[in-house]
């Protein structure tokens, strides 16, 4: 047994950041009460600023996320701890906490399908793991990958993290339309974290977004929509955070989709 003699501060300090924020963000959740069929709607208001957080909190890890290995690839000090650390506290931030955030956030749903929302969440933290775990095999740690193999785990939770802030949203001033999504995205939300969940262990091809948006030298105009797309995001955060996550959960199964329809039409298409 090969024993550790050093490990990088920052880096690692980061990374405990991440599990921090994952860890405080399903002690928030489990600040929210189980729904009952007579309080339900009194709850679904005293409870929005509890999914606020939670969210947020997710969100909040990524940033550490983030950081920890900018930081590790920049000072030079990636390690196999590192890496092995990253992907546990991973687990916590974007497979525990989302997954038990769902069950928290969707009280109707809850309340009628008791059993088969812990199933649905238990899965998504179950290909969470089986995500990073894969990640961590089949990636070296100097490795500048411009796609992932599977939707990555953070992307999958910041389509649960978003929904939960645009829960609040809605529940502030909600009139009869805003309660009419509420209840629709209630019952879609669970099948939507199930299949958010079979993209993480799939082999569907993503792009990385800081490798292929971020980093580099780009255009004036790609600045300038960068720039908007980040605005936008600010401004109607409550809004435009779930959307954008899940756009890129599907972007991946709609571009596939998409090549293969190219392809049997070329394959179909006669010679003469």
């Amino acid at each position: 047994m090969r024993r550790i003699r050093t490990i990088a501060v920052f880096p690692t300090l980061l990374t405990l950041g991440n599990l921090l924020c994952g860890f405080f963000a399903i002690v928030v959740a489990a600040r929210i009460d189980k729904p009952a069929a007579d309080t339900l709607a009194n709850n679904l208001l005293a409870d929005t600023d509890n999914l606020l957080i939670s969210g947020g909190l997710i969100f909040l890890a990524m940033v550490f996320d983030g950081l920890d290995g900018y930081v590790a690839r920049l000072a030079r000090t990636t390690s196999d701890f590192g890496a092995q650390l990253d992907s546990l506290c991973d687990l916590v931030s974007f497979g525990v906490a989302p997954g038990f955030l769902l069950v928290k956030m969707c009280p109707k749903f809850t309340l009628v399908h008791t059993h088969t929302i812990w199933i649905i969440a238990a899965a998504f933290a179950a290909c969470a793991a089986l995500r990073l775990a894969r990640f961590t095999v089949e990636t070296d740690s100097d490795e500048e990958h411009m796609y992932f193999s599977g939707l990555p785990s953070p992307a999958a939770a910041a389509v649960v993290a978003g929904f939960a802030i645009m829960f609040y949203t809605l529940r502030q001033d909600a009139n009869e339309f805003k309660k009419l999504i509420d209840v629709g995205l209630q019952a879609a939300l669970p099948f939507l974290g199930l299949l958010i969940a079979l993209f993480m262990v799939s082999r569907i091809r993503y792009p990385h977004v800081t490798n292929r948006i971020l980093r580099g030298q780009r255009s004036f105009g790609h600045v300038v929509a960068v720039l908007f797309c980040f605005v936008a995001i600010l401004v109607f955060r409550g809004y435009a955070l779930p959307i954008v996550a899940t756009a890129f959960a599907f972007y991946g199964p709609t571009l596939l989709g998409w090549q293969l329809w190219i392809q049997r039409r070329q394959r179909e298409e006669p010679l003469f």
